[in-house]
């Protein structure tokens, strides 16, 4: 039973809620007992797992603990990163919110068959916020790291400025469905073809990144499905 903050296993946890320190050691946090479970089922490679009451005191825990007090259960697992594949995948470009990265992933495990791609200036994917909004998805379904130009496949830009619909494209296996931040956008060069999802016209100029990821998602991969 751990009765010291000073355990150099809550010092452990404490420093990967820095990017930095998760980058170095190639470690993330799982924490709470849905996630760890996902872990489990995904085979995730475990450093260790800290179940409040028997491996260390409830408190103790509450003070590593991102989501504070009455947390029951933390682990520790080593990250996994996926090669680009499949016939539907996702591109994300300066995508810095860690909630809508975490999203995203776990949107693609339910509509793709093939990992999200993280290019430059994402967040981090398994950072705790991440994590926690992937649900899991990032352990059963581990992102890949790549340039734009190093993804092979038909690059579908997704822009709420593009003249073409989003159901007028004509779609080419792979399809690679590419998202940026909801300022910068999408790099100028690269792609195959650009389109935007019709909103009204009494609506938002344009959807949350995570929101469009899951309707161009949707009627791309059931796009893909009705053609076999």
């Amino acid at each position: 039973m751990i009765t010291s903050a000073h355990n150099e296993k809550l010092k452990l946890i404490r420093k990967l809620q820095a990017r930095k320190h998760r980058e170095r050691k190639r470690l993330f946090v799982a924490e709470g007992e849905d996630l760890v479970d996902a872990a489990r089922a995904a085979g995730a490679e475990e450093e260790f797992v800290l179940v409040a009451g028997s491996d260390v005191e409830p408190e103790l825990l509450d003070g590593v603990s991102e989501l504070g007090s009455g947390t029951r259960v933390i682990g520790v697992y080593r990250e996994r990163w996926a090669e680009p594949g499949g016939d539907v995948r996702v591109f994300l470009h300066g995508v810095r919110d860690p909630g809508n990265v975490g999203t995203i992933i776990r949107t693609a495990h339910a509509l793709a068959d093939g990992p999200v791609v993280l290019g430059r200036d994402c967040a981090d994917p398994y950072s705790p916020k991440a994590v926690r909004a992937s649900m899991g998805s990032v352990l059963a379904r581990p992102p890949a790291k790549a340039e734009l130009g190093e993804v092979a496949g038909f690059k579908l830009g997704l822009d709420p400025r593009a003249d073409v619909d989003l159901r007028e494209v004509e779609l080419r296996s792979p399809v690679v469905l590419c998202l940026g931040g909801e300022r910068e956008g999408l790099p100028g060069e690269g792609l195959d073809a650009r389109a935007r999802i019709p909103i009204r016209v009494d609506g938002p100029e344009s959807l949350n990144v995570a929101a469009a990821a899951a309707v161009a998602l949707y009627e791309v991969a059931n796009r893909m499905a009705r053609r076999g």
